[in-house]
């Protein structure tokens, strides 16, 4: 019986998604619910499981074709278990084994297909032996490949193009869907919100001594460090609280208050910068937020994160400090109306009760859509936020 594989059903808000690498050829056999292929939206990285064992006959879009929901893409014949297991000798595993392909993770296979690195060569370092960008990178290092891949048969499986001359090479590259979307949005930003940012500084001194007494009892309590960015959510609600209007948002000639607390976390994986939600921040305790972070982190890096997880939001929070970042303006997500920048905490000169002393202090920095937010309330939710840092007991009593 020769069953049809297809796009599933994307999300309302995407229209179109971008075909990855096949991790089965054609005449492999399949398991039921083994991943077939990644496809990447502008969001996240989706499976496509194979709805039934068998054996893999036909793909009809390969690596990089654009697709959209119910789209058919290969088909497999259920019949043809049988036939393939009895030329092997473990019949019934024969669908059940790791292949390299299968281990490596999109941006590990995207490297490895622009290096020119034969995957199965590759040994993963990652959980259960996956195969991450890092691994594909140090093999190429190790064995010398060229930058640049043989001329590929259809353009469709070039993901890089070698430009410029022997002497002085360039690669052209193709972006992401993600990094696409990413580039839309920043300009949707700039060109439609009146932006401003407000800057502050914080000692984070209060903090850090809270945080290092209780640090291991919090761990061994919870399961989970107790980092800073948990402290930033609870202070920005505190913040969001007292200012609604920084939470609302701007519908054509409406203002939208939101009656509650989605906050966005910016975090890094091998796809770029993207931003998960935390629901209903206001009614969860620090241990709840740096649960679903750490969460967030991981799935991030191992492509994971639902579409779901990135849309909505009420407010953001960019952490650039920890790549070393002093100082900088963030770019407002839409159709939020403001974002904040934490920045590297740096030990410096300050005055207390007019002595000079010195204190970790970190830079923050609010942008703002001034069409909603009047410098006022930019100026006095950050200072909100400031304060509820230096004096995390106000976290505690709701001051």
């Amino acid at each position: 019986m020769i069953i049809e594989v297809k796009v599933p059903q994307l999300p309302e808000s995407v229209a179109e998604a971008t075909l990855l690498a096949w991790k089965k050829k054609v005449g492999e056999a399949v398991a039921r619910d083994e991943n077939l292929i990644d496809i990447e939206t502008d969001k996240v990285v989706l499976e496509i499981p194979a709805p039934q064992a068998g054996v893999l006959v036909s793909i009809l879009h390969h690596q990089g074709d654009t697709v959209k929901s119910l789209d058919l893409i290969a088909t497999i014949d259920t019949n043809a278990v049988a036939a393939v297991s009895e030329k092997t000798s473990q019949p019934t595993a024969a669908a059940e084994v790791s292949t390299p392909s299968s281990l490596a993770m999109p941006a590990a296979l995207k490297l490895a297909s622009e290096t020119g690195v034969n995957i199965a060569d590759v040994q993963g370092s990652g959980r259960g032996g996956r195969i991450l960008k890092e691994d594909v990178a140090t093999h190429a290092a190790k064995s010398a490949v060229p930058a640049m891949p043989a001329a590929p048969a259809a353009p469709a499986a070039a993901p890089a193009m070698q430009t410029g001359t022997s002497d002085r090479p360039e690669q052209r590259v193709p972006m992401s869907r993600l990094r696409l979307r990413v580039a839309e949005r920043l300009l949707q930003s700039q060109s439609e919100n009146a932006m401003l940012t407000t800057f502050n500084e914080v000692n984070m001194k209060p903090v850090t001594e809270l945080r290092n007494k209780y640090r291991d009892r919090f761990e061994k309590e919870h399961g989970v460090r107790l980092g800073f960015m948990s402290f930033f959510v609870k202070a920005v609600v505190h913040a969001l609280r007292k200012y609604p209007v920084v939470n609302a948002s701007v519908d054509g000639s409406d203002i939208v208050y939101h009656g509650f607390y989605d906050i966005g976390v910016a975090v890094g994986s091998p796809r770029g910068l993207v931003v998960p939600i935390i629901r209903n921040a206001d009614l969860l305790s620090l241990a709840d937020i740096e649960k679903q972070i750490a969460d967030f982190g991981k799935r991030a890096q191992d492509g994971k994160l639902g579409v779901h997880e990135l849309t909505g939001g009420t407010y953001t929070i960019s952490n650039g400090g920890s790549f070393g970042s002093m100082m900088s303006t963030p770019i407002i997500n839409p159709p939020q109306s403001a974002i904040l920048g934490m920045h590297g905490i740096k030990d410096r000169a300050v005055v207390e009760d007019g002595q000079i002393v010195i204190r970790p202090m970190m830079y923050l920095a609010q942008s703002y859509d001034h069409r909603l937010v009047d410098g006022r309330e930019a100026v006095l939710s950050l200072v909100a936020i400031k304060e509820a840092i230096e004096d995390p007991a106000r976290l505690i009593l709701d001051l």
